[in-house]
């Protein structure tokens, strides 16, 4: 049991008011970290039990995440040995992240229909926003804020 309390804590925020299962808030988030390079090949995460206390849910939500997680290729669990990030090859990495991405913009792009904006108007939002992302990434990077 020392081994788990040795393990860095993993940032995962569960919230009550997330119309998403807890399950699914585990999945998402740890993807998102492990397609963003904070949770690099062969790291090891916490076990079933010890993320269930961390998180403060049940150890069947955790297990499902991580189930869906090793279904997707992004864990391995070995008997004995724990569950650590698997190696992916970087296409199925890039098509990950590019659907992530795809996916959110046209949630944001549906909800700008709904709400009666015109074409013009969500490509003026869109251009905008990358826009200001952009400049502000630029300047993360300069502060030395971006780079690990």
């Amino acid at each position: 049991m020392n081994a788990d309390q040795a393990q860095p804590r993993i940032p995962i925020h569960l919230s009550m008011d997330n119309p998403e299962p807890m399950y699914r808030q585990i999945e998402s988030q740890l993807r998102d970290l492990i397609l963003g390079g904070h949770l690099p090949p062969g790291t090891k995460l916490p076990t079933i039990r010890a993320l269930a206390v961390d998180l403060g849910c049940s150890v069947i939500t955790t297990s499902r995440a991580y189930q869906d997680l090793e279904g997707e290729g992004f864990i391995r669990t070995r008997q004995g040995m724990g569950t650590v990030v698997a190696e992916m090859p970087e296409e199925k990495l890039s098509a990950y992240r590019r659907e992530a991405v795809e996916g959110a913009i046209k949630e944001a792009l549906q909800a700008g229909l709904r709400a009666g904006l015109e074409r013009k108007e969500l490509r003026k939002i869109v251009e905008s926003i990358l826009q200001e992302t952009l400049q502000e990434a630029a300047h993360t990077d300069a502060a030395g804020e971006g780079t690990s």
